[in-house]
């Protein structure tokens, strides 16, 4: 298979086999109010690109993703119209004129979401990815959705929906050789419908149908899960940003200070051969890619 996967026509294609490669960042903008790591005013479309604007002063946060409802263990779903409403209006201001003083050809805006007909209009919008936790589980027209458009895609591990995950955590036959079995069980499933592999990207599912140990024990064996017959070569999303499994070891109870606790996360997904991190705090998280690339990945330019 193809070991380049495009964001957009201007960005440096991810090339998950070269080993000097620069981790790339993917900002989290959650327009909704019931996100876990705090609401938004979701009205304010002019506050929120001021945000964006900020955060792609950095130039190796190369995607903005965009999401119109929470995810989280126990959230409350939105229906399609409702989660459209709140994301598509950003996408197509973003789209239409970047953000503060960053131009539209230096990042990719993503769109996350399970729903295709969301999907459909985020890119009508200008979304250059769909990044579907559910790797088109949970509607049926998303993978041939997928495919039609084009567009390059995020297949996540994940089990059951937002209300179930926390439930369907055990994995008798080993967790490794499980998620692995179950995401070629989704590739094969997005082929079949037409979505070409290089344009496919794999995320683990950090905190999606996992138990705390069972998102330490990802971490610690993700190059194994990457190297996965089948799965090498993929280019790989690790989200870890924030998460509860973060506060449980720390003893960090709310979300925006778990910082410190991300950090190690962020590092390790990189050691362990990510190609994409998606994180909550921008500034601090390229920090932590920057100086992790430099002692894993030798980069040549670090000083």
């Amino acid at each position: 298979m193809s070991t380049i996967t495009p964001l957009t026509s201007t960005i440096e294609p991810l090339r998950p086999l070269k080993v000097d490669r620069k981790t790339q960042v993917m900002a989290i903008i959650n327009v909704t109010p019931d996100s876990f790591s705090g609401g938004r005013n979701i009205c304010n479309v002019d506050e929120t690109l001021s945000e964006i604007g900020a955060t792609l002063k950095y130039p190796t946060v190369t995607i903005v993703d965009i999401g119109g409802q929470s995810t989280a263990p126990g959230a409350k779903s939105v229906n399609a119209g409702e989660e459209a409403s709140r994301a598509v209006p950003l996408i197509e201001r973003l789209h239409s004129q970047g953000a503060g003083n960053v131009t539209r050809d230096r990042f990719a805006i993503s769109i996350d979401t399970y729903y295709a007909s969301v999907a459909e209009k985020a890119v009508e919008a200008g979304a250059d990815i769909i990044n579907d936790v559910t790797a088109g589980a949970m509607d049926h027209n998303m993978l041939s959705t997928m495919a039609r458009l084009g567009k390059t895609v995020i297949l996540m591990h994940m089990r059951g929906d937002p209300s179930t995950m926390n439930q369907l955590t055990d994995y008798p036959n080993g967790l490794i050789p499980t998620v692995a079995s179950e995401l070629l069980s989704r590739i094969e499933a997005a082929e079949n419908a037409g979505v070409r592999r290089w344009r496919m990207i794999l995320d683990p599912g950090i905190g999606f149908a996992k138990t705390g140990e069972q998102n330490l024990e990802i971490l610690r064996r993700f190059d194994e899960l990457r190297n996965w017959p089948g799965l090498r070569g993929f280019p790989w999303l690790v989200g870890s940003s924030r998460k509860k499994f973060i506060g449980k070891v720390t003893g960090v109870k709310e979300p925006k200070q778990r910082i410190m606790g991300t950090s190690a996360t962020v590092a390790a997904a990189v050691l362990g051969g990510a190609d994409i991190v998606r994180v909550h705090d921008a500034e601090q998280m390229v920090q932590v890619a920057q100086m992790s690339d430099a002692i894993w990945r030798v980069d040549p330019n670090a000083l």
